[in-house]
């Protein structure tokens, strides 16, 4: 099963969670009459709504290629996660607009035993199911699965705080307790979504994974061969759950075409055998140049014009420069 498919899978669960949990938080409501079990229930709601729309974003991001889309249908995630962060924001400004109007005029609770119960049971799945969302998402690169479970997990936040807050009502009849503890915990909710708003936006805007980059740096410097002189413009694009790495590879220029290829195989196989299916590489064979040989490790060579003095060793900042190889 593909990545892609993983992904869509997974977020069905997730899906299905919302659904349930939204009505066991409307029976607690219902139980209680409690303003923060009520946020908390509509926080819910964008539960629901966002992981149906990340649910139809993986079923699009998992379509194969097509003549139309030529990398895949990846970049509907970041547009999908955009929305829900959005959702998740709104959700939090909603929460603190109710909070704060009804610590002036609070109102009474009842039944806390059992809506204690409830919402502390809706809070332990939540985060489960989350945290669960949360790895499969970063295992197979998904920001939409990513996003739905930071989205389960930042209401697994709010719902604590309103648990603290009923307890803390239940046992001191404090009624506007119930509202303060909601108001405080809406404003985490709203940071949770501004960071996935952030995080979607880089995508959008094919911005550098700084942290992938850098993985992907240690590993070609840790496993360099003699015959790779020289790494260069090395990009990496995320569609969805595949990422798209091309560079340019310089090698002795007396390489045939057949020789130059099993370098790139031998490139694409440490890749792959490292970061899974889900890349793609497209390698650019440049021939080594005069200039070259104070830097080539590669012994034997029959043309070789200069001494080794020093191995450029490959860095984030120059391993994505092109000009890099021409002022050595």
């Amino acid at each position: 099963m593909t990545p892609a498919k993983q992904n869509y899978n997974f977020q069905k669960i997730v899906v299905v969670t919302g659904v349930v949990l939204f009505i066991t938080k409307l029976v607690a409501w219902y139980l209680t009459n409690s303003v923060a079990i009520l946020t908390d229930a509509l926080e819910s709601t964008v539960n629901v709504t966002s992981g149906f729309i990340g649910l139809y974003s993986l079923y699009i991001s998992a379509k194969p290629k097509d003549t139309s889309h030529p990398y895949g249908h990846g970049k509907v995630e970041f547009i999908s996660a955009a929305i829900e962060g959005t959702l998740i924001a709104c959700a939090g400004l909603l929460i603190i607009y109710e909070a704060a109007k009804n610590l002036g005029d609070p109102k009474p609770v009842a039944q806390l035993d059992y809506g204690i119960l409830l919402i502390s049971a809706t809070a332990i799945i939540n985060y489960l199911v989350g945290a669960l969302a949360v790895k499969k998402g970063r295992k197979n690169n998904s920001l939409a699965l990513v996003a739905s479970g930071k989205h389960l997990q930042s209401d697994t936040y709010s719902t604590i705080g309103i648990i603290i807050g009923l307890v803390i009502l239940f046992l001191t009849k404090v009624v506007w307790l119930d509202s303060a503890v909601a108001l405080i915990f809406a404003i985490l909710i709203v940071y949770t979504g501004y960071k996935i708003i952030r995080d979607s936006l880089r995508g959008i805007m094919d911005e550098a994974d700084e942290e992938l980059l850098a993985k992907m740096v240690s590993l070609l410097q840790a496993n360099r061969s003699n015959e790779w002189i020289d790494l260069h413009n090395l990009r990496i694009i995320k569609y969805g759950s595949t990422l798209h790495l091309d560079c340019h590879l310089t090698v002795p220029w007396y390489f045939n075409v057949h020789e130059a290829h099993m370098q790139i195989d031998k490139l694409n196989k440490l890749v792959n055998d490292n970061f899974g299916g889900s890349i793609e590489l497209f390698v650019h064979t440049d021939g080594c140049l005069d200039f070259s040989c104070e830097i080539c490790q590669k012994g034997e060579c029959p043309v070789r014009k200069a001494v080794f003095i020093r191995t450029v060793e490959w860095t984030v900042k120059n391993i994505s420069d092109n000009n890099k190889h021409n002022a050595l």
